[in-house]
């Protein structure tokens, strides 16, 4: 009987947020509450760095990027968000760091919750994802189902589908 697996990762895909941070710049540059304040945000190999003249433009930059990220495809769940710092000149300065991989004690929760749902198919942590494997295709999309509902405060995604 053949094999079926797939993989559960939390990666963000890089190039969709780049465009992200591009359209949600070019919406700060048109938008008339922020004419004349240089808020910026950038972005670095492992995160966002989102820099405003004061607490309400920090908020509405987030409601941009976040629209951003969205209409691209890409979780919230991605980010983690650090506290806002002062910074020079009186601005805000705030990192949104990019979540990759999956945490062992989330992955050991993932595995136990596979192994309580009662679907035939073996689960085991391999570096920062979880493959699941079995026999039917069904008992795979189970599996899917099942974290779709509740995906831990992650942003998962479900790869490498295989057929051996």
């Amino acid at each position: 009987m053949s094999q079926s697996s797939f993989d559960i990762i939390s990666k963000i895909d890089l190039q969709e947020m780049k465009n992200a941070v591009q359209m949600a710049q070019k919406e700060i540059i048109g938008r008339f509450d922020f004419k004349g304040t240089n808020c910026q945000i950038e972005l670095l190999d492992d995160k966002l760095v989102i820099s405003a003249s004061d607490e309400f433009k920090r908020k509405s930059m987030l409601d941009i990027i976040f629209s951003k990220m969205v209409k691209r495809g890409l979780s919230i769940k991605a980010l983690e968000q650090k506290e806002p710092q002062p910074a020079a000149k009186n601005y805000l300065r705030q990192e949104l760091v990019f979540v990759q991989g999956i945490p062992m004690d989330k992955a050991k929760e993932m595995v136990k919750r596979i192994k309580a749902s009662g679907v035939k198919v073996q689960a085991q942590i391999q570096d920062q994802q979880v493959r699941v494997t079995g026999k039917d295709k069904d008992d795979l999309q189970q599996v899917i189902a099942l974290f779709r509902q509740d995906d831990l405060g992650l942003a998962l995604q479900f790869t490498n589908y295989r057929t051996t």
